[in-house]
C-alpha cells in the first residue's frame, strides 16, 4: 500500500528487454535501505526488488505489467517517481493507492499560472468512469486532486513543491502516464454493476 506522496525520483539504468519480459534498473537515493523482496512504486506501479546492485535495485516486469503500464517506454537516464510502501504508523496525507495501474494516459496540456502549473491527461473510458470532480487519481504514483474533469481528460494545478520534487518538471506533451483509479471508487463501481439488471 502507497499514499501516493512521492519519495524521491531515480534515474533508469537500463530496460533490458527479455522476450516478452524485461528487467529494469534503478539508480535509487535509498538503494541501502532496501532489502530483497521490498515493494516500490516505479511511476506508480509497485515493483518487487529482485536484485540490489551497487546504488541501486532492479526489478523483474512481467508481460501484464509491460502491456497495462508505460514502464517499457523508459529508457536510460528517465527520470522515475519512487515510493516505498507505507511503515505501520505513517501520516497518511495522500490516498489509497495500491500500486496496481488500471490504464495509461497521455499528458495532453502543460502551462503555468503563476507560481503552479496546470497539467491535463487524456483518460481512457474505464478510468474516466471512476473519476469524479475533487476526486483522487494516481498519474506515474503521484496523488492528484482532480481540479476540472471534462468529456476525456482530467485536469490537474500542481504546487511548485510537487513540481519540483517529482518528475513532472521533466514532463512533456505526449508523454505516457501511469493511471490508477481510486480504490474506493472502484469498489462502489463492482457494487453497483452487480445490483443492475443484467442485459
Amino acid at each position: 500500500m502507497f499514499t501516493g506522496l512521492v519519495e524521491a525520483v531515480g534515474t533508469v539504468v537500463m530496460l533490458e528487454s527479455k522476450g516478452e519480459q524485461a528487467r529494469l534498473t534503478l539508480n535509487l537515493p535509498f538503494a541501502s535501505e532496501l532489502k530483497m523482496g521490498d515493494s516500490v512504486a516505479v511511476n506508480g506501479c509497485c515493483l518487487t526488488v529482485d536484485a540490489l546492485p551497487p546504488g541501486g535495485a532492479a526489478f523483474d516486469l512481467l508481460t501484464s505489467t509491460l502491456r497495462v503500464t508505460s514502464l517499457g517506454d523508459l529508457h536510460a537516464g528517465s527520470c522515475i517517481n519512487l515510493e516505498r510502501a507505507m511503515m505501520v504508523g505513517d501520516r497518511f496525507g495522500g490516498h489509497f493507492v495500491q500500486g496496481h495501474v488500471d490504464a495509461t494516459g497521455r499528458i495532453t496540456r502543460l502551462e503555468t499560472s503563476g507560481q503552479d502549473h496546470i497539467v491535463a491527461v487524456s483518460l481512457p473510458p474505464e478510468v474516466h468512469l471512476l473519476c469524479v470532480d475533487k476526486g483522487s487519481l494516481a498519474m506515474d504514483g503521484i496523488s492528484l486532486t482532480i481540479a476540472e474533469l471534462t468529456a476525456n481528460e482530467a485536469v490537474f494545478w500542481i504546487t511548485p513543491h510537487t513540481w519540483e520534487c517529482t518528475h513532472l518538471h521533466a514532463a512533456r506533451v505526449g508523454q505516457a502516464v501511469n493511471l490508477e483509479a481510486d480504490m474506493l471508487a472502484k469498489y462502489v463501481a463492482k457494487l453497483v454493476e452487480a445490483r443492475l439488471p443484467q442485459g
